[in-house]
């Protein structure tokens, strides 16, 4: 077993790095989508800076359908746009595309919810201190939101190493296809077993950096 142990071990820094790569890649462009169309959700609904039912109802609804889309079809409907930017539909950067589309709706959402968290009180003294809409989102409801933002930031880092893993099922590469081509597929379990863990390690570094970051702001307030 430890021989078996040690001949696998080449395999998981390369791997690693991968996942590493494409989480955090698809992180910064999700939430450059995610959270300007999450402010405007915010703004447009009734309980917004500037309520336009219409427009928040057909929007709402186009992140629903792209939240409850499963990432595996995703990736599949995707392919010619991966291929059309990067060159290819196989690979770590090119299961980014995939990546950032899904987890875009899921930031916004929690975008939304976040501002939406935002005490009222605070809003109406800015607004009597003649604020403009643009000033108060960015004085009052990011400052206030970070707690809340820093957490679902944290929930969207986990979602997205849980779908790299399953883009490894289709050559997206990382800790996930490691654990299907040299694991699954070659009857090694403790492939499997040791790509299994580096995740669940990733997974509560990241839990704990959120968690320890957004009290450190709570406690500030």
């Amino acid at each position: 077993m430890f021989e078996k142990i040690i001949t696998i071990l080449p395999l998981l820094p390369a791997s690693t790095g991968e996942t590493l790569y494409m989480t955090f890649v698809s992180t910064i462009l999700a939430c450059v989508m995610g959270f300007p169309l999450g402010a405007y959700l915010y703004n447009a609904s009734p309980a917004g800076l500037k309520p336009r039912p219409l427009i928040y109802n057909a929007l709402s609804r186009v992140v629903n359908i792209l939240r409850s889309l499963p990432f595996i079809i995703l990736m599949i409907l995707l392919i010619p746009v991966s291929r059309l930017i990067i060159g290819t539909s196989i690979g770590p950067t090119a299961v980014i595309i995939p990546l950032s589309i899904a987890a875009a709706p899921f930031v916004a959402r929690i975008s939304e919810s976040a501002l939406g968290e935002v005490d009222a009180g605070v809003i109406t003294a800015a607004k009597a201190m003649g604020s403009t809409n643009m000033q108060i989102m960015l004085k009052v409801f990011i400052p206030e939101a970070m707690p809340a933002l820093v957490s679902g930031l944290a929930l969207t880092i986990i979602n997205l190493i849980g779908y790299s893993a399953m883009a490894g099922a289709i050559g997206g590469g990382g800790l996930g296809a490691l654990a299907i081509n040299y694991g699954y597929y070659r009857f090694k379990m403790e492939v499997t077993i040791a790509a299994v863990i580096i995740i669940l390690v990733i997974v509560e570094l990241v839990q704990f950096a959120g968690t320890a970051i957004s009290r450190g702001l709570l406690s500030k307030r």
